[in-house]
C-alpha cells in the first residue's frame, strides 16, 4: 500500500468516527423528547379509555346507539307526521297505558323511566319486565330518549303485560289489563294488537275484551289499536278491538306515504254474516294510517345479535305512534282528558272528527278510504285545528269558550295532501 492510500483511509475513519459520534450526540439530544411525546399519547390514551368507560357505566354499559340508518327512518317518519313541528309539548300529565307484552327498564333508552303502574296478567310478577320484546318497542316509540326518540317521553305510563313469551294472549286477560288501565287513571289506552271480533249490536258484544273496551270508551278513555297485519291476504275488514266504533284503528303508512303493503283494508259497507251494520263518519275503519314500515324500535334485552335498536314492520308500531301523538293532543287540551271539563264520550267523538277533517289525505283522495282512512296521522294539523280555544261543556248544555296557549306552529291548517319525502341515503338497502 502506498503512503497517500494510507493518509486517505486514515482520514476515512477519523470521518466515520466524527459522524457516529454526532449521531450519538443528536441521539441523545432527542432521546427525552420521543420519551415524553410516547408518554403523553399513552395518558391521553388512558385518560380517554377512563372517559369512555364511565360514560359507558352511567349509560348502562353501552358504547354507541342506533345506526345512522334508524335514526334517519325515525326523522323521516316524524316529518311526515308533523311530530317535530310540535314544540313545547311531551305528554306530560296524561296518563297513557300500555297493554303488551311487558317492558324492559333496563333499556338505555328507557332507564329515565318512572312507571305510574305495573300489571302482570300472565304471570302475576311484581316487577317490571319483558319476556318476549313487543311491548318493550311499543312503550319506546311512546317514551324512549337518547337513541332514538318516543313522541311523548313525558307521560304517565302505566304498563299492563297480557301478551306472553309467545306473542299471544287471551280475551279474558287482556280484558282485564284493559279493565285494569281504566281503574288507574288511564286517559289513552294503546292496544298494539287485534284478533277475531264477537257478534256486537248496539254497543252490546259477545266478546269479552270488546266489551271492556265499550265500557273504557263510555269512561271517557281514547282507545287506540291496530288495524291489523292481513293487507296482502286480507280476510275484509279491521282486526278486533280495533272494529269497535269509537275506538280509533290505525292502519299503517310507509316513509314514501304509501299505504304499507300488509296493512288492513277496512269494511264500510256491512255484512250480513257476522253482522256489521254499515258504518259512517268519522268512524269508518281505518281511520287514520301511521308509521308502519321498518319503523326504528327499541329491542329488548339486546336481543338477537346483542343490539339495543331495531326495526320492525306493522300496524302495531302504527297504534303506539298515534297514541304517542293524542298524548301531546291532551296535554295541549287537558279539558279533554277523561277527568277534564269537557272529557268524556263527547270528547271522543269530537276529537274524532277533527281526526277526520286533519289528516293528510292520499292525492286524489277526498274522503275516506277502506285503506288509507282519513289520511296519515297529522299531530300537527289535528292540534292547529284546535286553535287557541278550548270549549268546556257542561252537564246542563252550556259551554264556555277558554283562551290557551299553544306551543306549535304559527300557521293553521296546512295542506292536507300527501307529498313524497326521499328517505335518507342510509336507507338505500331498505324495502322501500
Amino acid at each position: 500500500m502506498q503512503p497517500d492510500e494510507e493518509i486517505e483511509e486514515v482520514i476515512d475513519a477519523f470521518d466515520n468516527n466524527l459522524d457516529k459520534a454526532e449521531l450519538d450526540s443528536n441521539f441523545s439530544d432527542a432521546f427525552p423528547w420521543v420519551v415524553g411525546i410516547v408518554s403523553g399519547l399513552v395518558t391521553f390514551l388512558s385518560i380517554l379509555i377512563l372517559i369512555l368507560w364511565i360514560w359507558s357505566e352511567a349509560n348502562g354499559g353501552l358504547i354507541g346507539g342506533p345506526a345512522p340508518t334508524l335514526t334517519g327512518w325515525e326523522e323521516s317518519y316524524r316529518d311526515l307526521t308533523g311530530l317535530d313541528e310540535i314544540e313545547g309539548l311531551d305528554g306530560t300529565g296524561v296518563v297513557v297505558c300500555v297493554v303488551d307484552s311487558g317492558i324492559e327498564l333496563n333499556h338505555p333508552d328507557l332507564q329515565h323511566i318512572e312507571l305510574s303502574g305495573w300489571f302482570d296478567a300472565i304471570n302475576s310478577h311484581e316487577t317490571p319486565y319483558d319476556d318476549e320484546g313487543h311491548g318493550t318497542a311499543m312503550a319506546g316509540l311512546l317514551v324512549a330518549q337518547n337513541g332514538l326518540r318516543g313522541a311523548s317521553p313525558g307521560v304517565e305510563l302505566l304498563i299492563a303485560k297480557a301478551i306472553d313469551e309467545s306473542g299471544s294472549g287471551t280475551d279474558s286477560g287482556i280484558a282485564q289489563a284493559v279493565n285494569w288501565c281504566v281503574e288507574n287513571q288511564a286517559d289513552i289506552i294503546s292496544l298494539s294488537l287485534g284478533g277475531e271480533g264477537g257478534i256486537g249490536f248496539a254497543g252490546i258484544t259477545t266478546d269479552e275484551l270488546e266489551q271492556a273496551v265499550q265500557d273504557a270508551l263510555d269512561d271517557g278513555v281514547f282507545v287506540i289499536a291496530a288495524a291489523g297485519n292481513d293487507g296482502q291476504d286480507d280476510d275484509g275488514d279491521v282486526s278486533s278491538p280495533g272494529s269497535v266504533e269509537d275506538v280509533i284503528c290505525v292502519g299503517g303508512v310507509t316513509r314514501l306515504g304509501n299505504v304499507w303493503s300488509g296493512s288492513s283494508k277496512g269494511d264500510n259497507n256491512g255484512q250480513l254474516w257476522p253482522p256489521i251494520l254499515p258504518r259512517s263518519d268519522p268512524d269508518k275503519k281505518p281511520e287514520l294510517i301511521a308509521p308502519a314500515a321498518e319503523v326504528p324500535v327499541l329491542m329488548a334485552g339486546g336481543s338477537g345479535d346483542g343490539s339495543w335498536w331495531g326495526w320492525a314492520s306493522g300496524t302495531s308500531a302504527s297504534t303506539a305512534w298515534v297514541s304517542g301523538g293524542l298524548a301531546l293532543l291532551l296535554e295541549a287540551h287537558p279539558e279533554l282528558q277523561r277527568e277534564g271539563a269537557s272529557g268524556g264520550q263527547n270528547a271522543i267523538e269530537m276529537v274524532k272528527q277533527r281526526l277526520s277533517e286533519n289528516s293528510q289525505m292520499d292525492n286524489n283522495q277526498n274522503e275516506h278510504d277502506d285503506y288509507f282512512g282519513y289520511g296519515i296521522f297529522r299531530i300537527d294539523l289535528l292540534i292547529n285545528s284546535m286553535g287557541n280555544e278550548s270549549e268546556t261543556v257542561f252537564e246542563d248544555g252550556t259551554s264556555e269558550e277558554n283562551t290557551i296557549v299553544l306551543p306549535v306552529l304559527d300557521s293553521y291548517q296546512a295542506e292536507r295532501r300527501k307529498t313524497a319525502s326521499v328517505p335518507p341515503v342510509s336507507s338505500t338497502k331498505a324495502a322501500e
